[in-house]
């Protein structure tokens, strides 16, 4: 079953526990994001970024003791995307509770490769996020076997990688 509008937005709201994501591209194409990510390469401010639905949502679920997290894995030198996202979004999504990690893979092989990106609700449902080779997204689609498997990719990724803030904090670009 394949997942947009309000079928999509629901998974979030209605989270019992956890959503969790990973994700493995080093460049998503968001029309929303089309105007900030070519002002940030080409060296002029972008559109201020503080809060947003998203902001707002994940720091409500966090004092209802739900967590909202993901693990991105990336190899250096970052692309711009990685360094337009990190820069704009994930400072901001850490301070409304998102719990944000970073599996580098530059100078190790990756403990993932070949998993695609996902998304994991409450342990029980996966997302799975298709996109073309560029970061176009095709669709979501739901997966419908045991999802076993992804919370050991899960496992995986968190024991991995590395807080956000700490990958940031050790001189690697944000």
């Amino acid at each position: 079953m394949l997942l947009d509008g309000e079928s999509w937005s629901r998974r979030f709201a209605e989270i019992g526990r956890e959503a969790w994501r990973l994700e493995t591209l080093p460049q998503y194409l968001v029309p929303q994001e089309t105007e900030d990510f070519s002002a940030f390469r080409e060296g002029r401010p972008p559109t201020p970024y503080t809060d947003s639905a998203y902001t707002e949502r994940v720091r409500r679920q966090r004092t209802e003791g739900k967590r909202n997290g993901r693990v991105h894995i990336v190899t250096r030198p970052l692309s711009d995307y990685l360094r337009f996202e990190f820069s704009r979004y994930y400072t901001v999504h850490v301070r409304a509770g998102d719990d944000i990690r970073i599996l580098d893979v530059t100078h190790r092989p990756n403990p993932l490769e070949g998993v695609q990106d996902f998304w994991m609700f409450d342990r029980s449902e996966v997302v799975l996020m298709n996109y073309a080779a560029d970061g176009t997204q095709i669709n979501r689609e739901v997966f419908g076997g045991d999802v076993s498997r992804f919370i050991e990719y899960q496992r995986i990724a968190i024991a991995e990688s590395v807080p956000f803030e700490e990958y940031v904090s050790s001189g690697h670009p944000a």
